[in-house]
């Protein structure tokens, strides 16, 4: 059995309740916890791309999540927000054409947007890596060329440091620099999925933690659920509850939020535990 974890897009909201919804397992089940820590393959897209390399990394659970609601952090806030990017995206998605050609135009705009400048987003990006190394286990970071709208799974053989990998996944458009790296530049792995479950295809089985609630619209086929549903493996999907939702508050994209996504993720790990640990068979 090859077990994966799935850790999707959310903002800074989403690294934080990610890591708020293990500790909170790790509360109740330590077993289950364990488990999901040393899943074979984890996976992550955006904030959890973060979470993912987070993980990686052998830190420990507790110091990450202390880390989450610390009041000290080097994050930086955007200067937009939510509501500016989704305005962005239906722009691009009103006019007709592919999906890559729809991805292509979001990726024109996150060029032309200005933004922080690259070094000081990859800056932001390396204080949050425990390590800034590849580890030597299964890790794999989704990001969207913005030239050709093509999905780039990225892992230690890529020829792409983890900083780079990371900070690429976790581009958002109109919010950071899309990340170069040799003649390409590359935005959000989350841009046309937030979960890309078709990277975790070797997997027999996976968790997948969502920092969104199951009704959320997709701008491209049939949304998460329908995405996860479709998986040919066993799957557990955890999305966020009210609590959590609540939590997040009206930007996922400030560094504000995440001290209560924390703290919400922890609270809604602890009520998700059993059920976890069932799927998990420890």
């Amino acid at each position: 059995m090859r077990r994966g974890l799935v850790l999707a897009g959310g903002g800074l909201a989403g690294i934080a309740w990610e890591t708020g919804i293990m500790q909170g397992v790790a509360d109740e089940a330590p077993d289950a916890a364990r488990a999901l820590l040393d899943s074979d393959v984890l996976l992550g897209t955006s904030a959890g791309s973060t979470v993912a390399a987070q993980i990686s990394s052998g830190a420990l659970l507790a110091d990450l999540f202390a880390a989450q609601v610390s009041s000290d952090s080097h994050e930086i806030d955007p200067g937009t927000s939510i509501d500016d990017i989704t305005e962005m995206f239906l722009t691009a998605m009103m006019t007709p054409g592919t999906k890559e050609e729809k991805l292509q135009r979001i990726g024109a705009i996150a060029v032309a947007t200005e933004t922080v400048a690259e070094p000081v987003r990859r800056a932001v990006i390396g204080h949050r890596l425990p390590s800034r190394e590849w580890a030597d286990r299964v890790l794999r970071v989704t990001a969207v060329d913005v030239a050709t709208g093509e999905l780039l799974v990225i892992d230690r053989d890529s020829g792409i440091g983890l900083v780079d990998a990371v900070a690429a996944s976790c581009a958002v458009p109109g919010a950071w620099p899309p990340v170069t790296v040799g003649d390409r530049r590359f935005m959000d792995g989350g841009v046309g999925s937030t979960v890309n479950m078709t990277a975790a295809s070797d997997c027999d089985a996976v968790v997948v933690l969502v920092p969104s609630s199951e009704t959320v619209p997709s701008p491209f086929g049939d949304g998460v659920v329908a995405e996860i549903a479709a998986f040919p493996g066993e799957t557990l999907a955890v999305y966020a509850d009210a609590e959590s939702i609540t939590a997040f508050g009206l930007n996922p994209l400030d560094p504000a939020c995440r001290i209560p996504s924390a703290n919400a993720g922890r609270a809604q790990g602890r009520r998700d535990a059993t059920r976890i640990a069932r799927f998990l068979g420890v």
